[in-house]
């Protein structure tokens, strides 16, 4: 049995602010350790429920940000940028069972701790199949494509019932609970490594591969706060207005999906100006 953990750190316990998530900031240094013990504590529970392999594929920012001197001996992890599948990477290969999202977050547009989707700002919405989606719902559609099931979801409270949407026999942990964007109520990581390892151990017994899941067409929308970031989006191909501020493209696989999405936040990010957006 192989687990793949797709890691980002907006949810990981502690995490409530930017600085905590930026790479090379003080609270980013000291929040590496929490989030490394989240996705370590997840790994734990896998093999205590009988998964041979864990794989864990770094998703958040730099995509170099967990302590790999701090995780269980036994784990594999992929780590660093650029990668065919982003967040979900090496769920293509046909030989994971089932996919943990570890450390994840709410949507663009939507109430919770640090809230985005792909971009921490730039963004207001995206849509897929007229579905408001955050990253966990893209990639969990991404997973249900070569037939892999999301087992277990964890970051603040909202982030769990998101997931109840896209996952719903997922088991979920809440590290903390959303007050705002910037703040939270947050459980010790003592607690929240004892949770999140209970959990992975009861999901394991869910880590079942099904039918690919296919789907007629992806039909992906998104908003941005503001117009020029909508036009410098239709620079790939496919891209197309769809509204104020709105762009909308078409794919005929969820993987072709995720790819050209990819395209769009890197040239969206691009056109970017410090001050002004």
């Amino acid at each position: 049995m192989k687990i793949l953990v797709s890691a980002d750190m907006e949810g990981a316990t502690g995490v409530t602010w930017p600085a905590d998530v930026l790479p090379g900031t003080p609270q980013w240094e000291r929040c590496r350790s929490l989030f490394t013990s989240d996705v370590n504590a997840a790994a734990l529970g896998f093999y205590d429920g009988g998964a041979d392999e864990v794989l864990v594929n770094e998703a958040h920012w730099s995509m170099r940000n967990l302590l790999l001197e701090r995780l269980d001996e036994r784990v594999q992890m992929i780590t660093g940028r650029h990668k065919s599948l982003s967040m979900v990477e090496g769920i293509q290969h046909g030989d994971v069972d089932a996919v943990a999202f570890i450390g994840y977050h709410t949507g663009a547009g939507t109430e919770g701790v640090l809230a985005h989707t792909y971009l921490a700002n730039s963004i207001t919405g995206v849509w897929l199949n007229g579905v408001r989606a955050s990253e966990g719902l893209l990639n969990a559609h991404v997973a249900a494509e070569y037939g892999v099931p999301v087992i277990l979801v964890t970051g603040d409270d909202l982030t769990c019932v998101d997931a109840h949407g896209y996952a719903p026999g997922a088991r979920t942990v809440a590290v903390k609970d959303h007050v705002s964007r910037y703040a939270a109520v947050c459980r010790t990581p003592a607690r929240t490594a004892a949770d999140i390892r209970a959990a992975a151990e009861a999901a394991t017994a869910l880590a079942v591969r099904h039918a690919p899941v296919t789907i007629d067409a992806c039909a992906v929308e998104l908003e941005f706060d503001a117009e020029h970031l909508a036009a410098a989006a239709t620079v790939v191909p496919g891209v197309a207005p769809s509204g104020e501020r709105r762009v909308a493209y078409t794919s005929g696989t969820m993987y072709e999906g995720i790819r050209t999405f990819k395209a769009v936040t890197t040239i969206v990010s691009a056109a970017v100006e410090e001050q002004y957006g």
